[in-house]
């Protein structure tokens, strides 16, 4: 559901005249929503067999050349894991022999220089970044002093460890469609994308609101979500049209903690 929640989103906000643009890496399946309503047109720019940074970053430089109202990235988990990647930069620089530092310096300085720089400096005022997810392993003690590998109970994006915390919002989609957020970095905005409602049309139409400076609107009657699925997907969005200071460290522990362990887990790994 991250694509079309993603598109939802990117209409509500650009309103039915504007202009929605997707870097799509997923073998055609952003295009396959071209012309469906009630999202309509937008543009499709797709990347191939090579999802290094630098293509990011020019087709991140194609996007800001169209004027868009909305940019989509679906996904941004190739740039990290697929042919060309970082990862797989890295694992090149080992097989030529490569160690140390060496392995990951030119991989993650391609990564914070032409995608990760790229992507918080554009002047696109929305940008929807999805990503794909997984249950990491993690060691856990047993009873008897042991110690065993169980399946973590906390989806992790696949892609850099601190991409993150440049988001606005983040949360994942569950099997019935309903975004379960895990972050908000200003409070105002739970009343725009709210926990636990499926992303639609509404929702980016909050945030085209907010973004003008609109009092925040109350928040909706929340969805019924449904039973959180295993195989969930995030979709994260940060907004580059939003302006104020973070809420007190404090604050936002607390609001993560009322959320539950889950959710507190993922606040207290970003934290430096």
């Amino acid at each position: 559901g991250k694509t079309w929640s993603s598109l939802l989103l990117a209409r509500g906000f650009a309103g039915p005249k504007g202009k929605i643009g997707m870097i799509e890496t997923e073998g055609g399946r952003g295009e396959a929503n071209v012309g469906r309503e009630p999202v309509g047109d937008y543009l499709v720019r797709s990347i191939r067999e090579n999802f290094s940074p630098i293509e990011y970053g020019k087709a991140l430089t194609e996007a800001e050349e169209q004027r868009l109202d909305a940019l989509i990235i679906d996904s941004a988990s190739h740039e990290w894991e697929g042919a060309g990647g970082v990862l797989s930069m890295a694992s090149e620089n080992q097989a030529k022999g490569m160690k140390g530092v060496l392995v990951w310096q030119r991989p993650k300085m391609d990564h914070q220089r032409h995608f990760m720089l790229r992507l918080m400096q554009t002047p696109i005022p929305l940008v929807i970044v999805c990503m794909r997810a997984k249950y990491p392993m993690v060691e856990k003690k047993k009873p008897d002093g042991g110690k065993e590998w169980v399946r973590s109970e906390t989806l992790e994006p696949k892609q850099a460890d601190d991409i993150l915390f440049e988001m606005f919002v983040h949360g994942w989609i569950d099997q019935a469609h309903a975004l379960h957020v895990t972050k908000y970095t200003l409070p105002e905005l739970a009343g725009v994308i709210v926990d636990h409602e499926p992303v639609s049309l509404e929702t980016g139409q909050r945030l085209a609101e907010w973004a003008r400076g609109s009092e925040s609107p109350s928040r909706p009657k929340l969805v019924a979500a449904g039973r959180p699925a295993p195989s969930g997907t995030p979709s994260t969005v940060p907004d580059t049209v939003g302006a104020g200071l973070p809420i007190p460290l404090e604050e936002e522990a607390r609001m993560a903690a009322e959320r539950g362990e889950a959710v507190f887990n993922v606040f207290w790994k970003r934290i430096t």
